[in-house]
């Protein structure tokens, strides 16, 4: 934890609310207890520090509140966990996801010919035979200098990686890095992709 407040300490919000600004508060007015901002951070600080759950979160914030509230607004104090879970589940997706992995790659400094790794797996016990309900595959980018991975992406249910991974290479800012794909990434259209940004 001490690495993150030091790491934060001069602009922890400014950093987060310049590229989570782009995500939709889906709640309406009157049920805005908490500042969305406020909620999105506690959570990136709690699951960086090792939080697992909303419970987990919610503690975070309690234990952190002093520090929480010199850089969050926090009018009505620490959420509470059935707030994160119901604000989080309303969330645009797309829009988080893309808003989490510009961050990431602006608080992450990703070193010149590192090495980006492309890697497609099977989560496991994701698929549910009784219910017809195929394993979930992703595709994810690792930074092996950073030890970090850099996004992911779902595969379809009715297609494979060969799709998937230009959709996470065009979200990633890959410029001078060295991009590395098994086999089932050797594609023509993946390798122009990698091009394309530089890598």
């Amino acid at each position: 934890m001490a690495f993150l407040e030091v790491g934060m300490r001069k602009k922890p919000l400014a950093a987060i609310a310049e590229h989570f600004s782009q995500v939709t508060d889906p709640r309406i007015d009157r049920t805005k207890e908490h500042k969305l901002m406020d909620i999105i951070a506690i959570a990136i600080c709690a699951i960086i520090c090792g939080a697992e759950g909303w419970t987990d979160i919610e503690n975070y914030g309690n234990s952190k509140l002093h520090w929480l509230s010199t850089f969050l607004e926090l009018p009505n104090g620490i959420p509470s966990h059935d707030t994160f879970g119901r604000v989080f589940s309303k969330l645009n997706g797309r829009e988080f996801q893309r808003a989490f992995f510009e961050w990431v790659w602006a608080v992450n400094d990703v070193i010149q010919s590192q090495i980006i790794n492309i890697d497609g797996k099977c989560l496991r016990g994701s698929h549910d035979e009784r219910l017809g309900k195929r394993a979930i595959y992703m595709v994810s980018a690792w930074a092996a200098e950073n030890e970090l991975v850099l996004g992911q992406r779902k595969v379809d249910e009715k297609s494979n990686e060969i799709t998937a991974i230009p959709e996470l290479l065009k979200i990633l800012s890959l410029a001078g890095c060295i991009v590395t794909i098994d086999a089932i990434g050797t594609q023509t259209h993946i390798a122009k992709t990698i091009r394309e940004a530089e890598a």
